[in-house]
């Protein structure tokens, strides 16, 4: 019995609307082609693709191809003339950006099946195409972000690095791959550390890395000495970590190294300056230590034995506080003859070496201008002219203020000079006051104009019970408000301490200034230098 055509055509009819309708659900459209024939068959979905009715579609796959994007249009060319050969190939896959009717270019996926005859020859090509635009603009900002990425990684001043569980490199930024002497990373590719360095750097490194995938825990800023099969050390900062696939399993390792050679080595050169200077240092303790103990021991020396000569007596008494190691502070009391004795103070420029060196040039000038002691500002404009001599011929600048008196038991009389240097404070019969205060009494300090004039003062001896003779260390100290301890403070201390003994009058002035300075501390060298003159009872 036979089949009746009515219903096997509407059989046939349900078939291509099913098809159609699971092609529409996948976005799909189905093509086909007589090979013998330029007309094509495209169904309602790749015509919407085209954007074209079915009487102006055009085929795809017949020359010149204008309808396929330049970039494309090799690969498509050659895809469809492997299909149209005889014998070739049972498929037909192409990917290819083709313009719309609209003038858009939009991306088809194109497969076929090729139908050939008992011969091989290509009787019939049908297939589908699918529009994969949206999947190839994410492909292509995939592909740009990826691009990005590896610019950075190979452009950062870093070593970048990928290992695989056996401590193989499987990735690495361009600054790797020139750390260890190749062009380019892809070199760097399977090879092991050992293939670049000695068994004391790779091995510690191969055994940090199976720690970490057997731990998981990470190595930060870790310092590597490398020692290179070939080539000098190097030292690298290095921070190791587990890399981990998106399911959080251990695949290896990565790591970040950075080159630290030049700073190391500048850390080891400046270690060894650090030794050699602390040698040096320790010499130059050595000496300074040496010059303090020459420089107290001649402070502190003593007095000279003062001759009564049954109308008056001497009695000297001296503090020296130096504040560092050598001071630019000191005194002198010579005795020049049996009745007469020369009383000197001064206070060097600074502090440290340089003024111990200008306090022991004038120390040598002073043996030098003994001759002219007995008149004290011909004694100082000696000093002044030595020292300038000296000063010129260092080229530097250095200056000193001294004073120097004479007494004269036998005259009864107490002559001075001054060089620029507070005037001494004298307590007697006329009260407490200071004298070479004035300008008039005073001449420039040591060592600034050569050549200077030192005016030569007087003063007689009955007048003088007690004088003190300091440096500006006493009147330099100042108090919480700012405020010096000046002058008239100390000589409020002397003349309240007049009847005291000369050592209490002494420390009884160093306590006041400290007393009296906000850091209970001296600033500046302290040198005090006390005269006495005691006299026989009349008759």
């Amino acid at each position: 019995m036979s089949e009746d055509p009515t219903n096997s055509r509407d059989r046939d009819h349900v078939k291509l609307e099913r098809l159609e309708l699971a092609l529409r659900a996948s976005n799909e459209g189905i093509w086909d082609w007589q090979t013998d024939q330029n007309k094509i068959y495209y169904s309602r979905r790749i015509l919407e693709f085209l954007e074209c009715g079915k009487d102006h579609a055009p085929n795809l796959f017949l020359p010149p191809f204008e309808t396929i994007h330049p970039e494309e249009k090799e690969a498509f060319i050659r895809a469809v003339t492997h299909a149209l050969q005889d014998g070739g190939p049972e498929t037909l896959a192409a990917d290819a950006r083709v313009r719309t009717g609209g003038g858009d270019w939009r991306w088809l996926k194109i497969r076929g099946t090729v139908v050939r005859d008992r011969h091989g020859k290509t009787l019939r090509i049908a297939g589908s195409m699918i529009d994969i635009s949206p999947r190839k603009a994410v492909e292509a900002q995939v592909e740009e972000e990826r691009f990005q990425l590896r610019q950075l990684i190979d452009h950062v001043p870093v070593q970048i690095y990928f290992k695989d569980l056996e401590s193989k490199f499987t990735m690495a930024n361009q600054g790797m791959a020139e750390w260890m002497g190749l062009t380019s990373s892809t070199e760097l590719i399977g090879k092991h550390d050992r293939d670049f360095f000695n068994y004391d750097h790779w091995k510690p490194a191969e055994d940090d890395e199976k720690r970490i995938i057997q731990t998981g825990e990470s190595v930060i800023g870790q310092l590597e000495h490398e020692t290179w099969r070939e080539g000098s050390p190097t030292w690298v900062i290095t921070s190791k970590f587990p890399w981990r696939d998106r399911h959080g399993n251990i695949k290896g390792t990565f790591g970040v190294s950075s080159n630290v050679t030049n700073l190391v080595t500048a850390q080891q050169q400046a270690s060894d300056l650090a030794d050699q200077l602390l040698q040096k240092n320790q010499a130059y303790e050595e000496e300074l230590m040496l010059a303090r103990e020459i420089q107290q021991a001649l402070a502190g020396q003593g007095f000279p034995a003062a001759t009564d000569n049954h109308i008056n007596h001497l009695r000297f008494g001296a503090r020296y506080i130096p504040i560092s190691g050598l001071a630019g502070d000191f005194f002198e009391v010579m005795k020049m003859t049996d009745d007469c004795y020369g009383v000197l103070i001064c206070d060097v420029m600074g502090h440290g070496v340089r003024s111990a060196l200008i306090v022991a040039m004038l120390r040598g000038l002073l043996e030098k201008q003994r001759a002219q002691a007995q008149e004290p500002g011909l004694f100082l404009h000696g000093l002044n002219d030595g020292l300038s001599a000296i000063l010129e011929r260092a080229e530097t600048t250095m200056f000193a203020t001294a004073f120097f008196g004479v007494v004269d038991l036998s005259a009864g009389t107490f002559k001075y000079a001054c060089a620029g240097h507070p005037g001494p404070i004298v307590s007697g019969k006329n009260g407490v006051r200071q004298i070479a205060h004035e300008r008039a009494q005073k001449g420039p300090g040591l060592g600034l104009i050569r050549g200077a004039c030192y005016p030569t003062n007087e003063l007689p001896l009955s007048e003088i019970d007690r004088m003190v003779l300091f440096t500006d260390g006493v009147l330099e100290a100042e108090n919480q408000s700012g405020e010096p301890f000046f002058e008239n403070r100390l000589m409020e201390i002397i003349g309240l301490k007049a009847a005291e003994p000369m050592d209490n009058l002494l420390d009884g002035i160093l306590s006041s200034v400290l007393a009296f300075s906000e850091g209970q501390h001296f600033d500046d060298d302290v040198c005090l230098l006390g005269i006495e003159v005691s006299r026989a009872p009349a008759g």
